[in-house]
């Protein structure tokens, strides 16, 4: 049996066990009963369990319009995983069956959770088989599991943009510069153009499985650079294609969100909110 690598509770928010016994602390939503809701893209407020691992290939840090940096929004997935833990695939599926309730939806998310391929593919090959939950994969493109094709029910692929790499000056501003050994191979390895292909064909063959372009945009010149990436890919629609404001709080939000807005409707693309950072701020695992 496999084991993937969680940040600490990375299977929240819950209130049991893998046994089904009650834990003895309140969640971070402050409900009294397991799960949240899915705070970006298409399925934007549909009730989910979230399983989030740890470790990423890449270090995003962002130039909002006021020109402050803002790194990711989950930096203990991706910048610091010292508390990071092993578990089982059986454990993570048993915990999700007793807390699952009338939920219906599973969010495997990170840091980057194709970094895990074998672990990956039982975890969901399970979660399918026992629970008969929709899967939903967040992804940022560079890495293509082909064996989760028939599994999985949706890919959420966040292909990140230029505005994306991290640099000197903002590792600096933000006390990271112990990450600076990522800037070259963020820059170097943030797109990946047959990957993100890759899954568009997977569509074509497969009715069954969705996928949506989520792209985090904060500067104006992000527009040429998503078409510019968009004419180098076949099979997308206009639908497919989502805008998402960068920013891991209220306040770096509404810099850029009517903006964004305005660019979603200009091209026919889509708008979606961060509902979670609306109605929970910047507080982990709701």
């Amino acid at each position: 049996m496999q084991k993937m690598r969680l940040v600490k509770d990375g299977i929240f928010p819950i209130t049991k066990d893998e046994n089904g016994n009650l834990f003895n602390k309140k969640l971070n939503t402050g409900f009294d009963i397991s799960g949240t809701i899915q705070g970006e893209g298409v399925l934007a407020g549909i009730p989910v369990l979230f399983i989030r691992t740890a470790g990423c290939n890449l270090r995003c840090i962002w130039t909002l319009p006021n020109g402050k940096a803002s790194a990711c929004d989950t930096p203990y997935s991706s910048f610091n995983v010292h508390e990071s833990t092993n578990v089982s695939v059986t454990k993570i599926v048993n915990t999700i069956k007793n807390n699952l309730g009338n939920i219906k939806h599973v969010v495997i998310s990170g840091g980057e959770p194709m970094l895990q391929k074998n672990a990956l593919i039982e975890l969901c090959t399970e979660l399918k088989n026992q629970l008969g939950v929709h899967i939903t994969i967040e992804t940022n493109g560079t890495i293509f599991i082909k064996e989760l094709a028939d599994i999985v029910n949706l890919f959420s692929i966040s292909p990140k943009l230029s505005n994306s790499n991290p640099n000197i000056e903002k590792l600096e501003e933000l006390n990271l510069l112990s990450q600076s050994d990522f800037i070259e191979t963020h820059t170097k390895n943030r797109i990946n153009t047959e990957a993100l292909q890759n899954f568009i064909n997977l569509r074509k063959s497969n009715n069954r499985l969705s996928l949506q372009f989520k792209f985090v945009v904060a500067l104006a010149d992000d527009e040429n650079e998503i078409h510019d990436l968009l004419m180098s890919l076949n099979g997308l629609k206009n639908e497919d294609i989502i805008l998402m404001q960068a920013g891991a709080d209220i306040a770096e939000l509404r810099q850029s969100d009517k903006a964004i807005l305005q660019m979603a409707i200009k091209n026919g693309w889509r708008y979606t909110p961060r509902l979670h950072i609306e109605l929970f701020g910047k507080t982990e695992n709701v």
